[in-house]
């Protein structure tokens, strides 16, 4: 159910004109595969402009859960303050609302900073994800207190426990919380399209939607444009594959 579909949208994407994509009798493989489709539709759309605008959300967003999910979790797993309890029930709470019913309040919030139709506004509600802030508390517990203790008696503060003890023990985690916060930013389409009215501005997702305005004659321009629209993900995935499996495993185990 999950793999068919990308296979045949991937089959699609490689089908000359001689390949007919309605026939009864479906064929995955193409008999005449090309990549003019994948040319056409970079050659359409300003498909490049298009990723760039969602290769900077997915930086911010990426970027503000490193820090500060990061900082959020450690502070709830090593920290003691008043209120702590009450700020992790908060977060837990966030995660039961349906994302739909809080949109709204998000527009209107952003509209009144002044970041409606700007790449900011689109990053910016998801900078922190509280998923994020619970992985990265829990991976933070799981380091041996004994170690913070021993830092303490030799006269480190909370920045340099953070730092020098904390942070190296949860790259694995850190590695996660990175490959899924990118593939959020980079696949949302909703949220994008509230936010912005300007062509020049939209993202990858949303600019893609005039693929299927210009060609709704010929899906196979579509498939290639979703194609690569794709590649990104993978590529960001390859380059922290070592660290992403190293955090799942350390998560399985200490769970």
């Amino acid at each position: 159910m999950t793999i068919g579909p990308f296979l045949w949208q991937l089959s699609t994407s490689l089908k000359g004109p001689a390949d007919d994509i309605y026939s009864s009798t479906p064929r995955l493989f193409p008999s005449d595969p090309t990549l003019a489709n994948f040319i056409e539709a970079a050659t359409k759309i300003p498909i490049l402009g298009f990723a760039a605008n969602s290769s900077l959300v997915a930086l911010l967003v990426v970027g503000g859960n490193i820090i500060g999910a990061t900082m959020a979790g450690y502070a709830l797993a090593r920290l003691r303050f008043r209120g702590r309890g009450v700020v992790l029930g908060a977060i837990l709470a966030t995660m039961l609302l349906p994302a739909e019913s809080t949109i709204v309040a998000q527009y209107l919030t952003v509209r009144e900073l002044g970041l409606a139709d700007t790449l900011l506004g689109v990053a910016l509600p998801a900078m922190v994800s509280m998923i994020n802030i619970l992985l990265m508390r829990q991976a933070f517990l799981a380091v041996p207190k004994e170690l913070d203790e021993a830092a303490i008696v030799d006269g480190a503060n909370v920045w340099q426990r953070f730092w020098r003890i904390g942070l190296p023990n949860v790259r694995g985690m850190v590695a996660v919380i990175s490959v899924f916060a990118f593939i959020a930013a980079w696949d949302d389409f909703l949220w994008p399209l509230l936010v912005l009215t300007t062509p020049e501005k939209f993202t990858l997702t949303v600019g893609l939607q005039y693929l299927s305005g210009a060609f709704s004659s010929n899906p196979r321009v579509v498939a290639a444009g979703t194609m690569i629209a794709f590649i990104p993900i993978v590529v960001f995935f390859l380059v922290l594959q070592r660290q992403f499996f190293r955090g799942v495993d350390a998560g399985a185990i200490k769970g």
